[in-house]
């Protein structure tokens, strides 16, 4: 009888042993396949970009009389208007007001500016397309300028769910017609008024009509000096 048991627990053991085994033999793949998901899903991002910005270079090549300034940002953009005579570009905070046209990369009109009517931005603080809350600030008052842009700094892959499609490249044209300081926004105190050197500030004066005397201060008592005790044991 001890024999069948012993042999009954054997049994038992040697199958949630293969068990186990199987289950982790199983589990293996999974992890593999999730890193080759990763790899496949970036080496899929590059190609796109990298097929965008192939795009955007023949069409800037095509345009030899338009001159392309790449930025940092990894966009693209020629001055329609220029405005040298202004200095100051939007910083954060400010209220831009633009007019705004977006089209496909072959020219066609995806949103015209009627379509959107004038723009009005809280430079910094709306959330806005990425390519847009950067381009404007490059911009001056009363200028046209037309980005081109790859779907990563666009709409990216979903669009904007109406128009514009997953991973489309954009050609927007902005006119910024003015920004301004947010009205709402705190101000910096006025600093105290100063006398010029040289000059004495004018005397206020009083219900009577007349100039308050000068307070005269009072020379400070002089208290009389304590001699200064010697230690006994270093004199």
């Amino acid at each position: 009888m001890n024999y069948i048991k012993l042999s009954i627990y054997t049994l038992l053991f040697a199958v949630l042993l293969v068990s186990c085994k199987q289950h982790e033999d199983a589990r293996r793949p999974i992890s593999r396949a999730s890193g080759t998901f990763m790899k496949k899903s970036v080496d899929r991002n590059k190609k796109l970009i990298a097929d965008e910005e192939n795009v955007i270079k023949k069409i800037i090549k095509s345009n030899p009389k338009v001159k392309y300034y790449a930025t940092r940002k990894g966009y693209w953009l020629s001055y329609d208007e220029r405005n040298l005579n202004e200095t100051q570009t939007p910083r954060k905070g400010d209220i831009a007001y633009f007019n705004l046209e977006v089209k496909d990369m072959k020219g066609n009109v995806i949103y015209s500016e009627a379509d959107l009517g004038p723009q009005t931005y809280y430079v910094d603080k709306q959330d806005i397309m990425m390519g847009l809350r950067d381009g404007i600030k490059l911009m001056r008052k009363n200028e046209t300028v037309t980005f081109l842009f790859p779907s990563h700094i666009a709409y990216g892959y979903h669009g904007d769910n109406k128009k514009i499609g997953p991973n489309e490249s954009l050609m927007c044209t902005v006119t910024l017609r003015n920004f301004v300081p947010d009205p709402a926004a705190p101000q910096p105190a006025a600093p105290a008024a100063q006398v010029p050197t040289g000059q004495t500030a004018a005397p206020t004066t009083t219900a009577t009509g007349q100039a308050p005397k000068p307070a005269t201060s009072k020379p400070a008592a002089v208290k009389p000096v304590t001699p200064i005790k010697k230690d006994t044991i270093t004199p």
